[in-house]
């Protein structure tokens, strides 16, 4: 996996800030917090003690935004693009000297208290999603047995095989590597792939994938792939890349603040160097009034007005069981045009139930059962838990089971044997059970034909159902116009039958997990903003990829980690009041940045004609500011 690292390290940042600064920005803030509180509670007969601690407050809360982000990457940044190109880091620097200078050192600190903390919770949710990628490493295999000219087995690293390189794969272990079955029969779990609750059958000829897990066979098999090309490497490069991609994404804020910037630190000085030629001002009323629209121009309100809607939202959300990583991906939530969910686990239960079953009329039901349930009993397998769970035998029997690779259970008890195996397995099956296999499997359900001595007596369908939640979820974003698709790596009448019932615009099944990424892809392209909503490790790079990663509380530490949402309560209707609340949320924001807005531009003209000072400027400013939170604060309650 070195080839990914790599990459991984080269792609360096543009535009994205560069976080790793250690603890020492996080210390400085809160002691400039601390200052801050205590200068407060000082009267004004300490007043030069006061200033001196909001001034110390300042430089130590906005060391890491103004000094590291602000300075450092502006000088980065200009170095990269030949040309200045400051953030607003920088204005909100000048603007906290101005009001300092000015002699309202609260303002200042404020300013800086506000941004610095609102940059650090973002911060540390994006440092934290991509931290947490890297546990997708400790699941790749690292090691394997190689069989050597003489018949023997070798343990070595995977690194080291070759195409063509044969291998041992015993029971209970990860398989290393892709490539396909040599010899024997066994079942795999390869829910790490396809996120697949039942383990697939597998025998002579069939396609294995690494870092799968091998159930209730040994086999021999042939490495077609390298290390650095199977399948779970391809998701680990797949999620690196889509979470640069995403990171690197700029807002429309984002694209403009370099102008808005460069634009006030132009007039500004101009301002000052032509007022006392072209307005009578004298040298100081020029400073004076360039400072205050200095102070005017800064965006103090509009960056508390953002911050305090948000934290109301992600405040308001986590109560109702909904994890955000950041703003923005609350606000695209609010403006999907499309939205794709795969299946186990997220539009289903993640888990097979029995859903029907069938016994001929000759057969005691109660003494089937009791054969069933001890049969299945001495199995691990996930069909056999659903069918543990479904059915209680009145009566206890002990058979001794063998578990036939490609048969299934088989035990015999009173002089007769019984089987329970896939429908495949039985030969001269009457017609009656033939059409009821076709019908429930025509449903997207799993069949198992129950046998007493070899002759069919029943039959058992399980099927991983749709949660409770899923119907009203899907007609919710269908009658918002936004277009929902159903992507999964099961078949594609499992899938059809399971978007049959939810009444899904569209299925796409049988996709690897590049597929899903591909498919995100085309739904950005065709539709708009997306967004995905999973659980496992195959949905990692379509959860990155989409514009908002939606993942179920219950899901893989992978899959919630590269999330943007995280529904913690696995309660998919969760998805419909994020949704609500989102929009509200987006809804807010531009009444606040509107507000915001007018304003600066207010302060701007009767700054720029005279008509205010320092001191009305400042209460103008924490009024409009006090304004725009009160209004974000309603967020706290909306349901």
């Amino acid at each position: 996996m070195g080839e990914i690292k790599e990459h991984h390290s080269q792609e360096s940042h543009s535009h994205e800030h560069n976080h790793d600064h250690g603890k020492m920005p996080i210390i400085l803030y809160f002691i400039g917090l601390g200052l801050a509180i205590i200068a407060l509670f000082l009267d004004n007969g300490n007043l030069l003690l006061k200033n001196i601690l909001f001034s110390i407050a300042t430089i130590a809360a906005g060391y890491h935004v103004i000094i590291l982000e602000g300075i450092g990457e502006t000088i980065e940044n200009t170095k990269i693009k030949r040309r200045f190109t400051p953030n607003s880091h920088i204005l909100m620097g000048l603007a906290a000297i101005g009001a300092s200078l000015m002699g309202n050192f609260w303002e200042g600190t404020l300013l800086i208290l506000i941004f610095s903390g609102a940059h650090f919770l973002e911060d540390y949710a994006e440092g934290r999603s991509k931290r947490e990628i890297t546990k997708l490493l400790e699941m790749n295999p690292t090691t394997a047995r190689r069989i050597m000219p003489d018949g023997n087995t070798q343990t070595v690293d995977v690194s080291e095989l070759k195409i063509g390189d044969h291998l041992q794969v015993l029971n209970g272990d990860q398989v290393p590597i892709d490539g396909i079955i040599l010899s024997g029969t066994t079942s795999i779990d390869e829910s790490s792939i396809n996120g697949e609750s039942i383990p697939k059958e597998k025998s002579k000829g069939d396609g294995v994938f690494g870092s799968t897990i091998n159930g209730t066979g040994t086999f021999t098999m042939e490495v077609t792939k390298e290390s650095k090309d199977t399948v779970f490497s391809k998701i680990l490069q797949l999620v690196n890349q889509n979470q640069d991609n995403q990171t690197k994404a700029a807002s429309v804020i984002q694209k403009f603040e370099p102008k808005y910037v460069n634009l006030v630190l132009i007039v500004i000085p101009l301002v000052m160097l032509l007022a006392p030629f072209l307005l009578d001002w004298t040298w100081s009323q020029s400073i004076y009034r360039g400072l205050v629209l200095l102070v005017a121009a800064s965006p103090c309100a509009l960056a508390a007005s953002t911050v305090s809607v948000t934290l109301s939202t992600t405040s308001n959300l986590a109560k109702q069981g909904v994890l955000s990583k950041g703003s923005t991906y609350l606000s695209q939530l609010a403006d999907i045009d499309a939205i794709a969910f795969d299946k186990t686990g997220t539009l289903t239960n993640g888990k097979p139930e029995v859903t029907n079953y069938y016994f001929a009329d000759s057969v005691n039901e109660e003494n089937i059962i009791d054969i069933i349930v001890a049969l299945e009993k001495e199995s691990n397998h996930p069909l056999a838990n659903a069918i543990l769970e479904k059915f209680e035998a009145k009566n206890k029997i002990d058979i001794e089971v063998t578990n036939q690779i490609g048969k299934g259970l088989t035990g015999d008890f009173n002089g007769k044997n019984y089987r329970i195996g896939k429908p495949t397995s039985f030969d001269d099956v009457s017609d009656e059970y033939i059409n009821l296999n076709n019908e429930w499997a025509s449903e997207g359900k799993t069949v198992v034909y129950v046998a007493e001595d070899e002759e069919v007596i029943g039959l058992i369908a399980l099927m991983d159902v749709p949660r409770e939640q899923a119907k009203a979820t899907i007609d919710y974003f269908k009658k918002l116009g936004i277009h929902t698709t159903l992507i999964t790596g099961d078949s594609e009448m499992t899938g059809k039958a399971v978007a049959e019932q939810l009444g899904l615009d569209e299925v796409v099944a049988n996709v690897m997990p590049e597929d899903k990424s591909n498919i995100i892809n085309q739904q950005k392209q065709k539709y708009g903003v997306t967004a995905m909503v999973g659980d496992g490790v195959n949905d990692a790079p379509a959860l990155v990829n989409a514009n908002v990663g939606i993942a179920m509380g219950d899901g893989t530490d992978v899959a919630v980690d590269v999330s943007d949402l995280v529904l913690m309560q696995n309660d998919i209707s969760k998805l419909v009041k994020s949704h609500k609340i989102s929009s509200k949320m987006n809804r807010v924001i531009w009444q606040n940045i509107i507000f915001s807005m007018a304003v600066v531009a207010f302060l701007v003209v009767v700054s720029s004609l005279g008509l205010t000072d320092i001191a009305i400027s400042v209460i103008i400013h924490e009024g409009s500011t006090l304004v725009v939170i009160l209004n974000g604060l309603r967020l706290l309650t909306t349901n």
